[in-house]
C-alpha cells in the first residue's frame, strides 16, 4: 500500500506540545498543519491525502488564505491525523472511540442541528445580530454577560429597542449568582478578583433592569460552576463552553438549529428551563 494512502500518525508527544494545544484550542488548522509538517517530515501533498482536500486547499489553510468551520470538516482532519481523544476534546470533537461506536447518532447526517462552527462569539456577531432584531424569544446564559447584553455597546443590548408597532421580546438571563462559591472559583480560573467578578454580575443587573420598559424582561441568579454559554434566538442557538483556560467569548461557538428529533437543541433548552425554575430571580 502506497504511505500517502496511510493516515498520519504523529508521535504522542507531539499532541501534548503547548503550540500544538494552542492550536488545537483555537482551532486554527493551519498552525496545526505546519506543526504536523515540522514533527511529522510530511509534505503539504501527504497531509492533503490524509484529510481528503487536494493540496491547494491545504496550502491555502497553512498560509490563512481559507478558514476551517465545518464540524464534518473537522472531523475529517481529526480522523486523518488520527488526533488522541485530548487532542480532538480540544477541538471540541467527541472522542474517537464514541464516533466509532456511537452509529448513526454521530454521522452529520442524522446531526443536522449544527449547522456551523465558529472560531469565537466574535466571528458569529454579524449571524447573531442579524437574528436578534427580529427574534421574538431570547435566552442568555453566562456568567456575568456585560459583553452580551449588559452595556450599550454589547452584542445584544440595541436589538431589543424595537420599532413602533414590533413585537415586543422576552427576554430570559441567566448569571453567575455573585455570592455563591461557584462565582469565587470562577474569578480564580479567569486570574480575576472574586469582587471585581461579583461587581460585574451586580452592574449587568443595574442596566438590565433599565430595559424593563421596553422588553419582557426576567433576570434570574444560578450557583452552579460555569459550563456552557448559551444565546438563543427563537429556534436558533449559540453555545460555547467556559473553560479554565478561556472565557466563553473566547471558545468556539457551535450555531444549533432546533430540528424534529435532534437532541442537542432540546437538552439544551430543557437545561436552561431547569435553571430558570431553581433560580433565584432578580430582575
Amino acid at each position: 500500500m502506497p504511505t500517502a494512502l496511510v493516515p498520519i500518525e504523529l508521535p504522542e508527544w507531539a499532541w501534548q506540545r503547548g503550540e500544538v494545544r494552542e492550536a488545537l484550542r483555537q482551532r486554527d488548522m493551519g498552525a496545526v498543519f505546519r506543526h504536523v509538517q515540522q514533527y511529522g517530515g510530511v509534505s503539504q501533498a501527504r497531509i492533503a491525502t490524509a484529510v481528503a482536500m487536494t493540496q491547494a486547499r491545504v496550502n491555502e489553510v497553512i498560509n490563512g488564505r481559507r478558514e476551517i468551520t465545518r464540524l464534518d470538516v473537522f472531523e475529517r482532519i481529526a480522523d486523518g491525523l488520527k488526533m488522541p481523544d485530548d487532542a480532538r476534546h480540544l477541538v471540541g470533537l467527541a472522542s474517537a472511540r464514541d464516533t466509532r461506536c456511537g452509529g448513526q447518532a454521530f454521522d452529520l447526517a442524522a446531526f443536522p442541528e449544527v449547522v456551523r462552527v465558529y472560531a469565537t462569539q466574535s466571528a458569529a456577531s454579524e449571524d447573531i445580530q442579524q437574528l436578534a432584531t427580529s427574534a421574538g424569544e431570547l435566552d442568555v446564559l453566562a456568567v456575568r454577560g456585560l459583553g452580551l447584553i449588559g452595556l450599550n455597546d454589547s452584542l445584544l443590548r440595541s436589538s431589543l429597542t424595537r420599532s413602533e408597532g414590533q413585537q415586543v421580546c422576552r427576554v430570559r438571563v441567566l448569571l453567575l449568582d455573585p455570592e455563591s462559591p461557584s462565582l469565587a472559583a470562577r474569578a480564580a480560573e479567569i486570574g480575576e478578583s472574586t469582587e471585581s467578578l461579583s461587581g460585574g454580575v451586580k452592574l449587568a443587573e443595574a442596566r438590565l433592569r433599565e430595559l424593563s420598559g421596553i422588553c419582557d424582561l426576567q433576570v434570574y441568579r444560578y450557583k452552579l460552576h460555569p459550563t456552557w454559554r448559551i444565546i438563543r434566538l427563537d429556534d436558533t442557538m449559540f453555545v460555547s463552553v467556559f473553560d479554565a483556560g478561556w472565557e466563553g467569548h473566547e471558545s468556539a461557538s457551535y450555531k444549533v438549529m432546533e430540528t424534529p428529533h435532534g437532541p442537542l437543541y432540546r437538552g439544551f433548552q430543557r437545561m436552561f428551563a431547569s435553571m430558570v425554575e431553581t433560580g433565584i430571580r432578580t430582575v
